[in-house]
C-alpha cells in the first residue's frame, strides 16, 4: 500500500452520522497542516433518515472516494448506521484501486468487510474529529502509519496490564466489541478461513455496561471464528479499568488458553492508536509488546 505525501487527497465521508459541514472543515484544516489536500462527500451533512442520510446516499459519497483516483485515502468516523452501506459497497473498485481506509468505532463493520472481502489492509483507531485538535499521540500515530513507512510495531502510551501471559502470532483482526460481534456471520464479512488472528476489541463503559460486554464477547468466543484466534489484545474501556472486565478478560483467556491483555491505547478513550486489519503480527502479552510483521 502506497504511503500518503503531500499534495495527496483525504476524502472524508460520513457513514454514521450527520455531520456539522463547518466543524468538519475545521477537521480538514488540521489535516492539511500535514500538508494533504480534503475532499468532502457531497450528503455528509444530510439528515434524509432523520439521524443519518439515506443508505444510498451515504454509499455514493463512499463509491464516489472509492472511484475518484486522486483520492488517496477515505477517512470516515462512528456514530450508528455504517452496516447500512455494506451491500452497497463497490468492493470490486475498492479491489482495483487500493487506498488507505481509516476509521474507528462504527467504522468497523465497513473496515472489517473491506479487508474480508477484498484482502485490502485496513485501519482501525481514529476519526476525523481528532484534527480538529489533534494530540500529539494521535498525530504521531498517524504520520508513523500513512507518512513515514509505517512503523515496525505499536508504540504504546501508557502501561498495559498482563491478564495472561503468552506470545501468539496471526492476522490482526476486530475493532469496536458490539459492531464485530454482531458482523459475525454476516455475509459481507467472510472472514478468511485459513488464517490464524489476533483480535483486537475496545468497548467503551459510555456505551455499554461489563455485562453487556460479556454478552458481546460471549457471541464472538461461540462462533467458529474462535477456533483461529491466537490471543487477544483489549482496548480502552474506562479509568479506572473495573476489576469485573479485568475478571471477564481473564476468564476467557482461561478457557481457550490463549494471552490476553489490556491496554489504554486505542479506542474511545484520550488515546487514538492506529492498528492494521489484516497485517501479520506478534502479542507478547507478558512482555506487553505488539509488533507488526
Amino acid at each position: 500500500m502506497e504511503l500518503l505525501k503531500p499534495g495527496d487527497t483525504v476524502g472524508i465521508v460520513s457513514p454514521s452520522h450527520v455531520a456539522d459541514r463547518a466543524e468538519y472543515h475545521s477537521y480538514a484544516r488540521g489535516l492539511e497542516k500535514l500538508g494533504l489536500q480534503v475532499r468532502l462527500g457531497e450528503n455528509i451533512d444530510k439528515d434524509t433518515w432523520g439521524y443519518v442520510a439515506g443508505a444510498r446516499e451515504r454509499a455514493d459519497d463512499f463509491n464516489a472516494m472509492v472511484r475518484d483516483g486522486a483520492v488517496k485515502m477515505v477517512f470516515f468516523g462512528g456514530g450508528q448506521g455504517a452496516v447500512d452501506l455494506l451491500p452497497l459497497l463497490d468492493y470490486q473498485a475498492i479491489r482495483r484501486s487500493p487506498k488507505l481506509y481509516l476509521s474507528y468505532s462504527d467504522g468497523t463493520s465497513i473496515l472489517d468487510a473491506i479487508y474480508a472481502k477484498t484482502g485490502i489492509v485496513t485501519y482501525y483507531g481514529q476519526t476525523p474529529a481528532l484534527y480538529g485538535g489533534v494530540s500529539p499521540y494521535d498525530l504521531g500515530q498517524f504520520t508513523a502509519h500513512f507518512l513515514r513507512g509505517g512503523p515496525a510495531a505499536h508504540t504504546p502510551g501508557g502501561p498495559w496490564r498482563t491478564i495472561a501471559g503468552g506470545r501468539c502470532q496471526g492476522c490482526l483482526l476486530g475493532g469496536y466489541l458490539v459492531n464485530f460481534a454482531l458482523s459475525l456471520g454476516s455475509p459481507h464479512f467472510p472472514f478468511p478461513r485459513d488464517k490464524k488472528y489476533i483480535l483486537f476489541l475496545e468497548e467503551s463503559e459510555r456505551f455499554h455496561s461489563v455485562p453487556d460486554a460479556g454478552i458481546f464477547l460471549s457471541y464472538i468466543e461461540q462462533h467458529p471464528l474462535m477456533e483461529q484466534v491466537t490471543g487477544l489484545l483489549f482496548g480502552h474501556y474506562a479509568d479506572p479499568v473495573p476489576p469485573a472486565l479485568l475478571d471477564l478478560l481473564r476468564r476467557l483467556g482461561e478457557r481457550r488458553s490463549i494471552p490476553v491483555a489490556y491496554c489504554g491505547d486505542f479506542g474511545h478513550g484520550p488515546r487514538h492508536a492506529i492498528l492494521p486489519i489484516g497485517r501479520e503480527a506478534c502479542l507478547d502479552a507478558g512482555g506487553q509488546t505488539l509488533r507488526f510483521l
